[in-house]
């Protein structure tokens, strides 16, 4: 993710480099140097060089510079908390010798800093990763249980990053955890959209037979066919569910690109009307920042187009081959620090107990060796 983390005195000690790659960086911190920090530049906080992005923090009172330098083309937004919390922690810890002038007993102290710096940055990674409203929704599924109607979960996201396919592990696992579930065939788009359905609710419910539920058929579907109002379809199957006692009901839709006013529109609507419960944002963690801006313009879709003063944004994100832990953390990072909103799930694999819940701390633990 990160190219080059330094930090160093304006008189030229530097106290800590971290590097990445091979890249040659003098020219491009020379030149942040040359036409920012000795022109005393105030109010900037970032500084272009070819492909490269370089984020800094200026600390006056100790005269010391700490750098970021990733590529531009990344766009990691998260980047300026980094700096932040760098920036508070290392005061903080070395106060005395900064303001003794003693930077040569920091940079004694090499090994301390190094730790310092990765502590730091773990911390900030593990606390972007949990963010602070939690998703539970086998909890909030017995909670709807109980007071007479279905959950409903509704997901969203562009062409072809696997939403049914991850709605159908979902669905896997909820009839693990004995739920009923009523699929909402909502995609009236897609050729064959009906038919995967169909298909993923057969091999569900030859893992899950009635006989091993008391008699009760554990995934069912509901559709009316193509070329139908997708919210209205989503309506009359949560009546459908609370009229059958169903527990759960997932709602797929139609892929769309985030640039489609039309569908985006119907999409707002389809959640407006419906208000489920829980509205997923499956996006994909190969494509990094790509997955970013789908998603940042899909909560804005749905605020522009729900005639709401209080729209129902995306609750949560389900990212999908995520079954190596490399630089589409990055992505993960960067959506939810965008929208402070949980990965509730990660795809890992085709299969459908290939899904889990993302484990912020070892991700990080892995990501920072």
């Amino acid at each position: 993710m990160l190219d080059l983390f330094t930090i160093f005195s304006r008189g030229g000690i530097v106290l800590w480099c971290f590097q990445s790659t091979s890249q040659i960086f003098t020219t491009s911190v020379n030149g942040l140097i040359k036409s920012v920090i000795l022109q005393e530049r105030s109010g900037l906080t970032s500084y272009d060089d070819n492909n490269l992005t370089l984020k800094y923090r200026l600390d006056n009172e100790f005269e010391l510079v700490f750098v970021v330098a990733f590529q531009k083309i990344l766009q990691l937004s998260y980047v300026d908390k980094f700096l932040d919390d760098i920036h508070l922690e290392f005061r903080d810890k070395y106060k005395n010798e900064l303001a003794a002038g003693h930077l040569y007993d920091v940079l004694g102290t090499f090994d301390s800093v190094a730790t310092t710096v990765k502590t730091t940055m773990t911390e900030s990674l593990v606390q972007i990763l949990s963010p602070t409203r939690r998703v539970d929704i086998l909890r909030d599924a017995l909670d709807a249980k109980k007071s007479g109607r279905p959950y409903t979960m509704a997901f969203c996201g562009v062409n072809g990053v696997g939403k049914s396919t991850n709605l159908a592990k979902i669905c896997f696992w909820l009839i693990e955890n004995n739920l009923s579930v009523l699929i909402a065939a909502c995609d009236t788009f897609r050729a064959g959209a009906v038919e995967q359905l169909r298909t993923h609710m057969r091999h569900l419910n030859a893992l899950h037979p009635p006989d091993k539920h008391k008699g009760v058929t554990m995934v069912r579907l509901y559709e009316k066919g193509y070329g139908k109002d997708a919210a209205g379809i989503a309506m009359e199957a949560i009546s459908h569910a609370k009229d059958t006692k169903t527990d759960i009901v997932l709602i797929d839709t139609a892929g769309r690109m985030q640039d489609n006013e039309p569908l985006m529109r119907a999409l707002a609507k389809l959640v407006k009307v419906n208000e489920p419960d829980l509205v997923l944002f499956v996006g994909e963690a190969l494509v990094g920042n790509e997955a970013v801006d789908q998603l940042t313009k899909f909560n804005q879709s749905l605020a522009d187009f729900s005639q709401s003063t209080k729209p129902h944004l995306i609750d949560g994100i389900v990212l999908t081959k995520f079954d190596t832990i490399d630089d589409k953390v990055g992505a993960a990072i960067s959506m939810t620090y965008m929208t402070g909103q949980p990965i509730v799930f990660v795809g890992t694999g085709q299969t459908y107990t290939d899904l889990k819940s993302l484990n912020a701390k070892a991700v990080v633990s892995a990501l920072m060796k």
